[in-house]
């Protein structure tokens, strides 16, 4: 972890929460002290927040760690609690959703909108043959129906596996039949970077090597030309707007399985995350009520992310839905059909709470401040920042000319595996500081620790540890119960056969500073993060080693002021075969077509070897350090030490991306 730990920056500033926030908020100092009481007791009178058909018998079953059980008995719907019980109250013609496409036009969802569609969408699945336990695949754009299909599978009890609208045919594929998804759900298209991107081949591609789908549902979006194959897809507006709307939300078990999302593992095979229905709700819902400081009946929230992400589950559908909130959403890019896009969009919408990514901060910095300036963004009182650890200067940056200097600034960390956020500010308790996610939420039991598991003093930095089970917690990897093990609660605690704790260690290097609050450093194992996106390095190394002309290669992340890490690939051609900068693009458009446009590598560098030890293993360290423009570290134990030269003179004149 020294490497990790080197440039660290120590910070002075602080940000004290403004007083009228104060004043009102929804969650106070006292919840730590609560939490810290009783544990248990607090994440159940959370769980009273939402709405049960059958109350538990027990909180948490931890009888056979780490394989936990949350409100163990209670029963409810996901989508009753998101939809039907906000029209149950009056709520009715509240706004749900603003949705705004690209090009421009618009809809306005109100709740009892909403419920007539999702009621609709849960009869046309019931009618194709889905069942509760069912596993129905989402490639879609940000549509309403995305969210709306999300809902219609959870109110019948059928898990989803939504998988991003920018995969590749073999990545959607892996992700279909990983999971023997019986339906998908997609569109002929979305409106992306001013043109209509089209979804519906790489679906048909896709489900011809996925014997398990038997029916594909097509939203008309775009009005593209499509293929067909009779007898399996079926128009949206055919089956679903043509349904009843009346159905009845029947509850199902606090365990029962919510969806499944995949998530780039340290192997090429995805992880299929596994999240369950009242543990998750409970958390997002209470995480979203207490993080943002959401005021119901006044505020508008918008999460930028995309649904085909974890932020977009928890943040977009089943966090704002199951309190009633008014949101955005939007489907298209931040500079389209200029860079001022998103700020037109808040001063339109009068958005009140915005949550977006450190890399989308960063682009807005270089595309300037006079952009944001030409806009009206006082309604906004809250900014959050989500994804990937904020640097202090885009910290800054996002408070002044976006929060007009007034607004707190909630840096949240958290995973698809933890489901919800587990370490933030709370706006109107902690004094801020730039950069830092600093303490964990109440109720979560965070820690950093050193190699030996051991907690590290103040000042000291190590592995991000969660100590206790949570509610939003993953309960496995689909289908494979040894890799959860070995992924997630083999490196310390009982797990790796020190003491009785079960702990899990989230592949995050962390520093507790002076005052104990709480830096994130980003990965420490070989997954880069990119644009806010886990990206696999075996997996990129997989994709540049399918070309013809390529016999191995190494990947890397290495810093980028824009989007955090970017891809840096060494790569061995094999024999016989001319470089060039032509064979360069050649390589990393392969990349992109094969696992999607984000694993496209910023630089590639033909090389004659790479650094490997004497028992073969390569030592990504060094290219890191290469890729970095960083002296080298300790080449002893390399098997050729001038390869290290070779490679070195080789990168100060290869060139990036522009």
């Amino acid at each position: 972890m020294s490497e990790t730990l080197e440039n660290l920056l120590r910070e002075n500033r602080r940000f004290e929460p403004p007083a009228e926030l104060v004043a009102q908020a929804n969650v106070t100092a006292e919840a730590y002290e609560q939490a810290a009481e009783d544990r248990l007791g607090f994440w159940a009178t959370q769980a009273r927040r939402l709405s049960w058909a059958r109350e538990w018998d027990r909180v948490l079953d931890w009888d056979r760690p780490p394989f936990a059980k949350w409100f163990v008995g209670g029963q409810l719907n996901v989508a009753y609690n998101c939809v039907d019980r906000h029209v149950e109250a009056g709520l009715g013609d509240k706004v749900a959703i603003h949705w705004e496409g690209e090009p421009g036009d618009t809809r306005t969802i109100t709740y009892r909108d909403l419920h007539h569609s999702v009621c609709q969408a849960a009869n046309a699945l019931t009618s194709l043959g889905v069942q509760a336990g069912d596993r129905v695949a989402i490639y879609m754009p940000m549509i309403p129906e995305a969210a709306i299909a999300m809902l219609a599978c959870a109110r019948i009890g059928a898990p989803h596996s939504v998988v991003f609208g920018g995969f590749s045919v073999d990545s959607l594929a892996g992700r279909i039949d990983d999971a023997t998804a019986k339906v998908v759900i997609t569109a002929d298209g979305g409106y992306r970077r001013g043109n209509a991107s089209a979804l519906k081949p790489t679906v048909d591609e896709a489900a011809a090597r996925c014997p398990s789908v038997e029916h594909v549902i097509v939203v008309r979006r775009t009005g593209q030309e499509v293929a067909w194959t009779e007898g399996r897809d079926v128009w949206w507006h055919d089956v679903v707007e043509s349904a009843s709307a009346e159905h009845t939300a029947q509850p199902f078990d606090s365990e029962h399985p919510l969806f499944i999302l995949y998530t780039s593992g340290t192997t090429a095979k995805p992880k299929g995350i596994l999240h369950s229905t009242g543990g998750y709700l409970t958390q997002v819902s209470y995480t979203h009520h207490a993080v943002f400081d959401l005021k119901r009946d006044t505020d508008v929230f918008w999460c930028t992310a995309d649904i085909g992400w974890v932020t977009g589950h928890s943040y977009i559908v089943y966090g704002p839905l199951s309190n009633a909130a008014t949101q955005v959403m939007y489907e298209g890019t931040p500079d389209t059909p200029h860079r001022g896009r998103f700020w037109e969009i808040v001063q339109k919408y009068g958005v009140t709470i915005l949550y977006t990514a450190p890399t989308l901060i960063r682009t807005m910095m270089k595309w300037g401040d006079e952009i944001p300036a030409q806009h009206d963004l006082s309604s906004l009182r809250l900014l959050g920042s989500v994804g990937e650890p904020i640097n202090p200067e885009a910290w800054i940056w996002y408070r002044h000319n976006i929060g007009r200097d007034s607004t707190p600034v909630v840096d949240t960390w958290w995973q698809t595996e933890t489901g919800a956020i587990m370490i933030s500010p709370l706006p109107g308790v902690t004094a801020t500081k730039p950069g830092s996610a600093m303490r964990p939420l109440p109720g979560i039991s965070g820690d950093v620790v050193d190699d030996t598991g051991t907690s590290v003093p103040n000042g000291g930095g190590g592995y991000l540890v969660l100590r206790e089970p949570w509610p939003s917690m993953l309960r496995t990897i689909w289908g494979d119960d040894q890799r959860f093990l070995d992924t997630y609660w083999s490196r310390f605690g009982a797990g790796a056969g020190q003491g009785d704790q079960w702990i899990y260690f989230a592949g995050d290097g962390a520093k507790r500073d002076e005052d104990g609050d709480l830096w994130l450093l980003g990965r420490v194992d070989d997954v880069m993060l990119v644009s806010g996106h886990n990206i696999s390095t075996t997996e990129v190394e997989s994709a540049l080693v399918s070309h013809p002309k390529v016999a191995e290669s190494a990947v890397v992340g290495a810093t980028d002021p824009t989007t955090g890490q970017a891809i840096v690939a060494f790569v061995i051609l094999r024999g016989g075969v001319e470089e060039g900068d032509v064979l360069v693009k050649e390589l990393r458009d392969h990349v992109a077509h094969t696992l999607g446009p984000i694993a496209k590598p910023r630089q590639i560098m033909l090389v004659p070897e790479l650094p490997k030890t004497r028992s073969g293993k390569i030592m990504r360290r060094l290219l890191r350090d290469v890729a970095e423009n960083r002296s080298l570290g300790d080449v002893t134990t390399l098997q050729d030490s001038a390869v290290m030269e070779l490679i070195q003179s080789g990168m100060t004149t290869s060139k990036s991306e522009d």
